[in-house]
């Protein structure tokens, strides 16, 4: 609120995404975020929750608030604390994000659905073990230097690339540093109009959205198609009348290496088995032709369930703004944010860009 120049009279609504799922005991968060400013009260608040899409899907009612008219000014909150319950008890709530009478029933964790799909992707395409660690090892190497990162310290290749003590399988094939953070965090955005927006000494436009969701029971779908996140980039992509080769750079949704490593043949950065290919050509590197997950990327920057999607948002808004420091990407225009409820079943993909 300060950085955008506001209080809490000036706020017509405020959002919350929030998973919790027994996380914490509190399960009626919303107005929690009336504490933040005494001129947040008696204003609209409201939660909302989409597994690890959640923030996204808060940013996108507040944006359908808006464009009906009905909201002004907005401010969206994405928080999560997983930190206060034992890591076994996280992994089952986690787990319970899942198809539970199919997939959580025979003991399934997400790291064990994430495991599936890559043995399924090594099946089709190979063992690609050493993509992974590239993927992680380029994450953890950008998140050294994210000020704002869960860890801050790059790994390198060799150690993601190895099975030891301190990386052993946690879901073969699919090692620690193939898994994302289980981290506490929060992020706050705010969102305007168009007219209040030209009146702000800097702004944001998210000027394309898509959200897509996909059937629930990992049975009923393609393992390693990726359908619903590849028709949501291809929506928004649409919707800004754009493509691929015109973003910036993109932050996505690498809650296992595997899932970013979908995601680039998602995006059409390559055919459907080839997602090595921008790895070893450098395109998605930092100082590559399109940089992705500048910020670390959920595996350094940390993955509290709630806050990533507002996360993503703010952190491509800053990189916009010139503001990312310390990850600043060179001279920025176009950003994508994909962020990914569950096994790729809740979807949202946003095209950003400067606007003032």
């Amino acid at each position: 609120m300060a950085d955008a120049g506001i209080g809490g009279d000036d706020v017509d609504a405020t959002w919350l995404g929030h998973f919790n799922g027994g996380l914490v005991p509190e399960n009626f968060c919303a107005s929690l975020v009336l504490g933040a400013d005494d001129g947040l009260r008696w204003k609209p608040a409201a939660r909302v929750e989409n597994a690890c899409a959640s923030g996204s899907a808060a940013i996108y009612a507040a944006i359908d608030a808006i464009e009906a008219g009905r909201v002004r000014v907005a401010l969206v909150v994405g928080a999560e604390k997983m930190t206060a319950v034992p890591g076994l008890e996280v992994t089952r709530v986690l787990g319970n994000a899942s198809y539970i009478s199919e997939e959580a029933a025979r003991g399934m964790t997400f790291p064990g659905l994430f495991g599936e799909i890559a043995q399924a992707y090594f099946a089709a395409y190979g063992d690609h073990s050493a993509t992974l660690a590239r993927i992680a090892a380029k994450n953890h190497a950008n998140g050294s230097h994210n000020p704002l990162a869960h860890m801050q310290r790059d790994l390198g290749f060799e150690y993601c690339n190895t099975v030891s003590e301190s990386n052993p399988y946690i879901a073969a094939p699919l090692r620690k540093t193939d898994c994302s953070l289980v981290s506490d965090g929060a992020a706050a955005i705010v969102l305007v109009d168009e007219a209040t927006a030209k009146t702000m000494r800097k702004a944001v436009r998210i000027c394309a959205r898509a959200h897509v969701n996909d059937f629930l029971p990992m049975s009923r779908r393609d393992l390693i198609g990726f359908e619903g996140p590849r028709r949501a980039i291809a929506q928004a992509l649409a919707g800004a009348n754009i493509k691929i080769d015109d973003l910036s750079f993109a932050e996505v949704h690498d809650c296992f290496t595997i899932a970013e490593l979908l995601t680039y043949e998602a995006m059409g950065l390559a055919e459907r088995g080839q997602g090595a290919s921008v790895v070893e050509n450098g395109l998605v590197y930092a100082d590559g032709g399109l940089p992705i997950n500048p910020s670390g990327g959920l595996k350094a920057k940390g993955h509290p369930i709630g806050a990533t999607g507002v996360s993503m948002h703010a952190l491509a808004a800053m990189q916009l703004c010139g503001e990312a420091s310390g990850i600043q990407v060179r001279n920025p225009e176009v950003a994508m944010v994909f962020n990914m409820g569950g096994s790729a079943v809740a979807n949202y993909a946003s095209i950003l860009e400067r606007a003032a």
